[in-house]
């Protein structure tokens, strides 16, 4: 039985609540910027604090009143077994960049080809791997006391994507795509930050001296042994580059387009319900037998797109069912609502990309014909 309008209703405002006083890196609500993160600065890792732990290396996040601010690395245990870390990225989306949320999985995905260093060189993950039941660590990689930790291995053979320290996938970053098989596992089961790691990203996000303005890029805290614990610290050896400042119109650490300064902002949708149907611009190339074909073309994404909206509203009112079936308590609900946006977010990204790639097909307008003088 689906759950009432006014139960809903008032799920969506605590989750928004929530939300707001969560670093949203960690959920991938869409967040938005008009100029690149600082480069990863230099540290070195934490030892491994026991068995079970996967190492959450550091990024750059973003706070709309401070800017970017750094989340350090710190060692998580796995949710469950058989499941590995894919980190979010940064990546360039129509003139902003725009923050790809990470996940747990069965395999590692596409993170932009960043390299966020111990075992994630920008391709997969060389840190480790699954053995039945437990997880071996690759001590050529990753830094774990062997007296305490004995299912090891050294593989030195582990390939580095790339030698630099640039924290986003776009021009003048990384330019890297995903190749068929990270795209395959983009649609495995997928399971969002765990509530030690979004703990930790609020605790870095309350501290002053992990933004980048007042680090430089070089923040004191860069890594810890386990989640939200600073008080153990290991500080960043160097700045992974020369720190830019931003720019003078990037007041509060807002990012805005130019001409779109006085508009509302838009509001990212959370659910699948919240999608519209997506509105087409009909041909007009001067050429009936092309226009025709386009539009056909068109028609068929747009049934298509359709289809995926209403495919994923069905996925999610199932587990809205099934959450209070089992009545889940608050920490569950906020995962399942992060979950929800960030599958939601996610297709209309690739929706709006489809709706590019179906336009750049079609030919320009033909000039006006010149009337006879």
């Amino acid at each position: 039985m689906r759950t009432s309008l006014p139960i809903r209703a008032l799920l969506f405002s605590f989750v928004l609540f929530a939300l707001s006083h969560i670093a949203s890196a960690q959920v991938g609500i869409g967040i938005s910027v008009s100029f690149a993160p600082p480069a990863i600065p230099v540290y070195e890792q934490p030892i491994c604090p026991g068995d079970g732990y996967m190492w959450v290396p550091g990024y750059w996040d973003y706070d709309e009143d401070d800017g970017y601010y750094w989340v350090p690395g710190t060692w998580v245990e796995a949710p469950e077994v058989g499941v590995l870390w894919t980190p979010g990225y940064w990546g360039w989306n129509n003139g902003l960049y725009l923050w790809n949320a990470g996940y747990w999985g069965p395999h590692v995905g596409f993170y932009g080809g960043i390299n966020y260093g111990f075992g994630y060189f920008g391709v997969g993950f060389g840190g480790g791997e699954w053995r039945e039941n437990r997880f071996f660590y690759n001590t050529a990689v990753v830094h774990v006391n062997t007296t305490i930790i004995t299912n090891v291995y050294e593989n030195r053979t582990v390939i580095v994507n790339n030698n630099v320290h640039v924290a986003y996938n776009g021009p003048g970053g990384i330019q890297a795509r995903p190749s068929p098989q990270e795209e395959q596992y983009a649609h495995e089961r997928h399971i969002p930050p765990v509530a030690a790691q979004v703990q930790h990203v609020q605790a870095a996000r309350s501290n002053p001296q992990l933004r980048a303005s007042a680090n430089q890029g070089k923040p004191p805290v860069a890594a810890t042994a386990r989640a939200g614990d600073f008080k153990s610290a290991v500080p960043a050896r160097e700045a992974g580059g020369e720190y830019k400042a931003p720019p003078p119109n990037a007041a509060r650490g807002g990012a805005t387009r130019p001409g779109t300064e006085n508009r509302p902002a838009a509001a990212q949708p959370n659910h699948a319900s919240d999608l519209q149907p997506h509105a087409f611009t009909p041909p007009n190339t001067g050429n009936a037998a092309n226009d025709k074909k386009y539009q056909q073309q068109q028609d068929k994404l747009a049934a298509q797109q359709a289809k995926d909206h209403q495919k994923l509203q069905q996925q999610q009112e199932k587990e809205h069912q099934q959450a209070a079936a089992k009545n889940y308590n608050d920490v569950q609900k906020q995962q399942m609502e992060q979950r929800h946006a960030q599958q939601t977010q996610k297709l209309e990204q690739n929706h709006a990309a489809q709706q590019s790639r179906i336009q750049q097909r079609q030919p320009a307008p033909r000039p006006p014909a010149e009337k006879p003088r």
